[in-house]
């Protein structure tokens, strides 16, 4: 490829992570829609929906812990490459006649899938801090935000994608386009991607997955938290609500959540300029803490104005607009954080230590979502999701604040 040969390695690198992310995501969540949506369809209840992606996300907290060290002992590109391979599997596991689809199937195909989201992931954010010198923080925020917010509006795309292949093609011509397209990316990532990348120079012993630091720590219980918060509410009660309550249609349902999600990735990529709108300085605890309790107002506006019945549809709508914009702010400001407090040997495994604590947040939020719509309604997810980011925020008191004689800035020279 004349033109990537023509670049910086670094930059080059960077574009064939965020490449291969991109890829990824983009099926991970058309994979997502199209398994809610077609279960909703057969019957399935909120709670036996959440029990399909239980394996996803259980997965997901231990390929984060597992994998940090993976990709220090065999390097990230491996770690990357394989999680292709394995999202692959999970998609042909599909295929099978609708009569093997059961639950216990699918289950195990969202299991593999989830091992191959978080190894991707975590290869990807890894990847990053090693691309760029270590004083270059003002561009390591700017390239983390662009990476984080171009993966969400990915996804969102990801999202209609699986509502509109759904209807097009079936639940199997779905499944097996995406197997297609993504062998394709594989076999160009094990080509032109960096061998050996983030390869720990000294040997990692699997004990060292779990961070000895304390920012870190810290960081990794408010990100539990902050995702918890948000999937209580969005990942099973929100889609199911929008099609039984206001009676949208598929194409509605997946068409509304990829604009969402791509609306909060471009926010997630613009977050440097917004943060910088307060403050000149690269994030630290203090933003996380500000941000964080003015995203714990959102979910308690939107479940008082579902109780009082003001324009049910409306509110629910524009609160969702407010919750993507503050939530995409908080997001990028942790991903740069984690980034930025990672040690450089061995980047993988704090980053994948910190993922582990995302992966568990969505594992907690998927099944309170289940079980609190099922039993409760909406607007109780709503309060338990308040609740769940003021936690977030008392938390964030802990993460550490620059001095004022030491504040990087935004917009620094790389």
């Amino acid at each position: 490829m004349p033109f990537l040969s023509s670049l910086p390695p670094s930059v080059r690198q960077y574009l064939l992570v965020t490449g291969n992310y991109w890829s990824f995501t983009l099926t991970d969540g058309a994979l997502r829609m199209l398994v809610l949506l077609h279960f909703h369809t057969l019957g399935y209840t909120p709670m036996e929906i959440a029990l399909l992606f239980l394996f996803y996300e259980i997965f997901g907290v231990i390929t984060n812990l597992v994998g940090g060290w993976l990709g220090a002992r065999v390097g990230l590109n491996h770690t990357m490459n394989i999680g292709l391979t394995l999202q692959i599997t999970a998609l042909a596991m599909l295929l099978v006649p609708s009569s093997h689809l059961n639950v216990p199937w699918v289950m195990a195909a969202q299991g593999l899938s989830g091992i191959a989201k978080d190894l991707n992931k975590m290869s990807a954010k890894s990847s990053i801090k090693l691309l760029l010198p270590p004083c270059a923080q003002g561009a390591l925020y700017r390239w983390v935000a662009l990476l984080t917010g171009s993966k969400n509006a990915l996804k969102g795309i990801g999202f209609f994608l699986g509502g509109a292949l759904l209807a097009l093609l079936g639940f199997r011509g779905a499944a097996l386009l995406m197997a297609a397209g993504l062998a394709l990316v594989l076999l160009l990532s094990m080509r032109f991607l960096q061998r050996d990348l983030g390869r720990s120079k000294a040997k990692s012993r699997f004990r060292d997955v779990f961070s000895k630091s304390r920012a870190v720590n810290v960081l990794a219980a408010a990100r539990l938290f902050l995702f918890a918060a948000r999937d209580v509410w969005f990942v099973i009660a929100l889609p199911i609500f929008l099609a039984s309550q206001f009676h949208w249609s598929h194409w509605q349902v997946g068409a509304f959540l990829a604009s969402w999600i791509i609306g909060y990735g471009a926010v997630q990529a613009f977050a440097p300029k917004i943060t910088a709108s307060f403050s000149p300085a690269v994030p630290d605890g203090r933003t996380a803490l500000l941000w964080g309790a003015a995203l714990s107002l959102i979910p308690l506006l939107i479940a008082l104005a579902l109780h009082t019945g003001t324009h049910t549809e409306i509110s629910l709508l524009v609160g969702l607009l407010f919750f993507a914009i503050l939530f995409a702010v908080n997001s990028s400001v942790h991903s740069y954080l984690i980034v930025s407090y990672a040690r450089e040997d061995g980047v993988s495994m704090d980053v994948g230590f910190y993922y582990m604590a995302n992966a568990m947040g969505r594992l907690a939020g998927t099944l309170l979502s289940g079980w609190i719509f099922q039993t409760a309604g909406l607007q109780a997810c709503l309060l338990a999701s308040t609740g769940l980011l003021l936690l977030t925020t008392v938390i964030s008191l802990a993460l550490p604040k620059h001095s004022e004689d030491n504040r990087p800035l935004i917009n620094a020279a790389s």
